[in-house]
């Protein structure tokens, strides 16, 4: 999958947006990724929302374990094809990323059972696989070159000449460790200072999630000088601008954008949010409206049309497109992004909807979305009290009750 191709706002939310998106689309690394920005922005917030904490890292260990499926396929599909050193490295990444110990033990069978007797001499030798055995994990060129497989092709060849230095930066940075990202990203960018090196995207990447704006920005332009098609940089200064408060810059720096660039659909969705950065909802609404109709159906638009909708207080548009997002997962097999449903059960509710569709809604919600139980079940309680079924209204404000003692809990605890 190209670098280039999901770009997301600055916020929490719109990062976890971006992520859910993610996830229906089946890109599970990039949506884990989405993720744990959002938590780690999210842990900047005084106080943070113990509730939105507890689901995104729910949703950072769904998105592992999906993952963690998906490098056991590809690691199939590796030795049907006979490469079997790529398979290996897939499942040891399997391996790595998942915390589920049953599926663990099924892929170290599953390496075990690969005549592979050189690799295995290697494994006895090297300290990067730990004192188990049975429960091997990659070494880091190993997790570093499984990394390098989701870029274009130039640009890993490039990250594969930066030395271990990158490499261990660039793997910190994969897994939201960005102060030592930086440490790491710092040592190689001195040792690689050309200027045509991506090094500087990564640290940037890493000083903008540490709030380093500034530095970010000057390496970033750096970047665009060097790399002008490189739409990350683009996408990352506007975040900077956007954060600042200076949706000018960010229109701007678009208008300089290549013009064969101008109008993808990635850029189309920087330029929209730059409109709502600037508090411009009405002409926002109208140019998502315009993108729906140049470009189709597009989750990411609607997702942007609905909320702009809702700065513009028109609730009803914006429930339709959120209605809209679920039937059309559903048409396609899968289930609707948690989020979405959230969305469309919080208008419908505030609306005045109290119907056993809405009841049902709420219950699936709180089977895909538990970090938010005790709201879903909260509002579960009030369509029942307000329907005259007080035995069902007192039941579920119960249980709205114990997963809000058990949220604050297990919030304590982490």
């Amino acid at each position: 999958m190209s670098w280039m191709k999901f770009f997301s706002g600055p916020t929490p939310q719109k990062l976890e947006n971006r992520g859910d998106a993610l996830c229906a689309s089946g890109h599970w690394g990039p949506a884990r990724q989405h993720y744990e920005r959002a938590l780690a922005k999210l842990e900047k917030s005084t106080p943070p929302d113990p509730y939105h904490r507890r689901q995104l890292r729910q949703k950072i260990q769904q998105a592992r374990e999906a993952l963690a499926r998906e490098h056991q396929r590809s690691a199939m599909s590796y030795l049907e094809g006979g490469y079997t050193q790529d398979a290996r490295e897939a499942l040891r990444l399997a391996m790595e990323v998942s915390e589920d110990e049953g599926f663990r033990k099924d892929v170290a069978c599953q390496l075990a059972a690969m005549d592979d007797p050189p690799l295995e001499r290697r494994e006895a030798t090297s300290p990067s696989n730990g004192d188990d055995p049975g429960n091997p994990i990659p070494s880091p060129e190993e997790y570093f070159r499984a990394l390098r497989h989701t870029l274009p092709e130039d640009v890993a060849r490039a990250y594969g000449h930066y030395g271990a230095e990158f490499r261990d930066g660039y793997i910190a940075l994969n897994q939201g460790d960005f102060a030592t990202a930086v440490q790491h990203l710092e040592k190689a960018l001195a040792a690689h200072p050309e200027a045509d090196s991506y090094i500087p995207l990564e640290l940037a990447t890493a000083y903008l999630n540490l709030g380093r704006l500034e530095e970010a920005r000057s390496l970033l332009e750096q970047v665009r000088r060097h790399h002008p098609e490189a739409l990350p940089a683009y996408q990352l200064l506007c975040e900077i601008y956007w954060e600042k408060g200076e949706p000018a810059q960010a229109e701007a720096l678009l208008a300089s954008l290549p013009a064969h660039l101008t109008h993808s659909r990635a850029v189309m969705l920087l330029r929209g949010e730059t409109l709502c950065r600037a508090g411009r909802y009405v002409e926002a609404r109208d140019f998502y409206c315009d993108m729906l109709e140049a470009y189709g159906w597009h989750e990411a638009t609607i997702q942007e049309l609905a909320q702009a909708y809702e700065a513009l207080n028109e609730l009803s548009d914006a429930r339709r497109l959120y209605g809209d997002l679920m039937t059309r997962c559903r048409g396609c097999g899968a289930r609707p992004a948690p989020q979405a449903a959230h969305k469309y059960a919080e208008i419908s509710f505030a609306e005045g909807d109290r119907g056993t569709d809405l009841l049902e809604i709420y219950l699936d919600l709180v089977r895909d979305n538990p970090a938010n139980a005790a709201l879903y079940f909260e509002r579960i309680s009030r369509i029942y009290f307000d329907r005259g079924n007080t035995n069902e209204g007192e039941r579920f404000r119960a249980f709205a009750q114990r997963a809000g003692d058990e949220i604050t809990s297990l919030d304590g605890e982490g």
